[in-house]
């Protein structure tokens, strides 16, 4: 359901490795502190500077490298400090600490090198783990399927099923979107499943099967344009432009609906946040006649996702100055708004009826427009036509 929590340049070179990093800061080491560090040093010296690195990824690849300087330091300084500090609170912030560290270093921090010097410590990995080590074995197995699958991305031969798979991850994961935008060639192979459909839109050849592989490459570009890190760099990189021409379609067969529907899923992404800079953006290019379109001939779901863009547009200072800044565009917007309550009268939607109720509310704060409003609101929404399935939403009633 949509709401108003709605979930949901051209290239630079995407080879930038990850680069965020967890700086974890001990100010006292004590005894098992020093016996653990000197376990987890790798090779002749005794500083802890090296971990060993997993052999699950090509180490030519960004995300496999795991053996950043001071690593070892900081990862066993933070088991110290977890281990003197103690009780069950130590546990679980131990747990999700070695988890950041692991993200941080831009790698994978080996499960069999890691059990090596957990199960020399008093009491062994469970000792640290709360009587379940297989928590933080788990974890790692699971963080190095998402490198892989990454890493599958790249190639055309297990594209297919790692963007499926990737997809079904995108709300679990919460790192994923970096780990996408910043791995070498993988929003590069995105683009290019976007751009091996468009010979297909004209004349009208787009197949279920090909919909559903771009829209799972769309899947993942809308969690890259959700995550605030990434957002701006989306942006940056003009790719909302490279959708637009599945939102131009206007044939209805399930394979261009589910198209648009899932374009309209990545915008609706960009601007779920209130973003003045999203907004900017979008107005540069054609986004509000191609939702007004769609508003006009999509289904009720696609419908109700391009009123949702066009109501956060009007929300935003920027958007509503803009769409009553000349005649032509709050005439546009009017009209396909006006156009809508008439369709309502049968539909009975109230799920759009209230986003159509909110974009006439939000025009009425200009002054201009306010003024035209008077004499070019639909009667549907002046008498009761829609009382009876209003009925129950008081606030939307006295709107």
């Amino acid at each position: 359901m949509v709401a108003d929590n709605f979930p949901f340049y051209f290239i630079t070179p995407f080879s930038t490795p990850l680069s965020p990093t967890v700086k974890v800061e001990s100010t006292r080491i004590d005894l098992i502190g020093k016996n653990l560090k000197q376990m987890a040093t790798v090779g002749s010296g005794a500083t802890g500077d090296t971990i060993a690195t997993s052999t699950s990824l090509e180490t030519n690849h960004s995300l496999s490298q795991n053996t950043s300087s001071g690593l070892g330091n900081n990862l066993v300084d933070l088991l110290s400090s977890h281990i003197s500090n103690g009780g069950s609170n130590g546990v679980g912030a131990l747990s999700n600490s070695l988890s950041m560290t692991s993200i941080g270093s831009g790698g994978t921090l080996s499960h069999a090198v890691l059990s090596t010097h957990l199960g020399s410590a008093p009491g062994g990995m469970n000792a640290l783990t709360g009587g379940n080590g297989s928590s933080i074995t788990q974890a790692l197995n699971d963080e190095e399927k998402i490198y892989q699958l990454i890493l599958d991305l790249t190639s055309p031969n297990t594209r297919e099923q790692a963007m499926l798979e990737l997809s079904k991850k995108r709300e679990t994961y919460e790192h994923l979107a970096p780990f996408l935008w910043h791995s070498f060639g993988v929003v590069t192979a995105l683009l290019q499943e976007i751009i091996s459909v468009y010979p297909m839109l004209t004349p009208p050849t787009l197949t279920g099967v090909a919909s559903n592989r771009v829209c799972n490459a769309l899947a993942l570009l809308q969690c890259i344009a959700s995550h605030n890190e990434t957002r701006p760099l989306f942006l940056g990189a003009h790719i909302p432009l490279f959708l637009y021409p599945f939102l131009n379609t206007t044939n209805k067969t399930r394979p261009f609906e589910y198209l648009r529907l899932t374009s309209l899923g990545v915008i609706g992404a960009l601007v779920k946040n209130d973003n003045s800079e999203v907004i900017n953006f979008l107005l540069s290019t054609e986004i509000i006649p191609l939702c007004l379109r769609i508003m006009e001939t999509g289904s009720e779901l696609s419908k109700t996702v391009a009123i949702f863009i066009v109501q956060k547009i009007l929300l935003d200072e920027m958007g509503l100055n803009y769409i009553c800044e000349t005649y032509e565009r709050f005439y546009a917007v009017g009209t396909v708004l006006s156009n809508m309550v008439s369709q309502l009268i049968d539909q009975q939607s109230i799920r759009l009826l209230k986003h159509v109720i909110r974009c006439y509310l939000r025009l009425s704060d200009n002054v201009r427009a306010r003024e035209a409003l008077r004499q070019c609101l639909p009667d549907p929404l002046r008498d009761s036509t829609f009382a009876q399935i209003l009925k129950d939403d008081i606030t939307t009633k006295r709107s």
